[in-house]
């Protein structure tokens, strides 16, 4: 038998859901909810927590309760690497015009605000392992954010290492302010002679966020978060690039498609 807590979440879901209350509205007090429910504080805010953890609704200190408004979703599908490296060779004003994330978004590159930063680090003894190389190795570090212009969170987290040797024959490819790049990680590998043969991607978790990273991504409490990790692995078996994502639960999908080889 259900809870009383879940019963109210059930109901005010329908109301949610069926259009009574709209993207923005303002829900019934928690008083009000009481008298409406007849039911305790305590029973009304369970049911007001499970609601929040699915993200239906935001609680804004001193302002109330509200519907939450939809974020722009995100489709990431293992496809999009192919598509990537068959842009790599293509005209810059091609690779300008649309780039993964415009692909995963069905947004515009004019929809977008993007940012980066570059740092030099020692490589750790994880990096190191993931890279076969020595401890101390310098590495580039590449911290990423892009988000839709309406709206003030990023759709990921994402932290890029490169090792700084296989791609400083090329000194743009350390240089920041040349982001966001025209066909992205496969033509910037490309400019060095790296052809990327492998991509192996890798959920590390499914998790509650930091609290920095709910800050960031702006998620509630009790939502959930994806951390993927993907290699790039070139033609001679080289690991050349490695990305910790961090991918928020309430809008993102993960879509994997795999072919199959005919029986003869």
């Amino acid at each position: 038998m259900p809870k009383a807590y879940e019963v109210i979440a059930d109901d005010l879901r329908r109301k949610i859901e069926g259009g009574q209350w709209r993207p923005g509205d303002r829900l019934p007090s928690e008083e009000e909810l009481r008298r409406t429910y007849d039911k305790g504080a305590p029973t009304i805010r369970q049911a007001l927590a499970e609601l929040q953890t699915e993200g239906l609704i935001d609680k804004r200190h001193g302002k109330g309760t509200f519907v939450r408004v939809p974020r722009r979703p995100v489709l990431r599908t293992n496809e999009r690497h192919q598509w990537e490296k068959s842009r790599a060779h293509e005209s810059e004003e091609v690779r300008a015009g649309t780039g993964v994330t415009e692909h995963d978004t069905g947004l515009t590159v004019h929809d977008l605000v993007f940012s980066a930063r570059y740092h030099e680090i020692e490589a750790d003894h994880q990096l190191a392992e993931q890279f076969d190389v020595p401890v101390g190795t310098i590495m580039v570090e590449r911290v990423y954010r892009t988000r839709y212009a309406v709206e003030s969170a990023p759709f990921n987290l994402t932290c890029s290492y490169l090792v700084r040797d296989m791609v400083a024959a090329n000194p743009k490819l350390l240089d920041w302010t040349n982001e966001p790049w025209p066909g992205g990680t496969h033509n910037q590998l490309h400019t060095v002679g790296i052809e990327l043969d492998q991509i192996i991607e890798e959920i590390i978790a499914a998790r509650p966020p930091t609290h920095q990273e709910a800050q960031e991504l702006g998620m509630s409490p009790g939502m959930a978060v994806i951390h993927l990790r993907k290699k790039c692995i070139d033609t001679t078996g080289r690991v050349v690039e490695l990305s910790d994502i961090i991918l928020p639960g309430d809008r993102t999908r993960l879509k994997f498609v795999t072919p199959l080889e005919r029986w003869s």
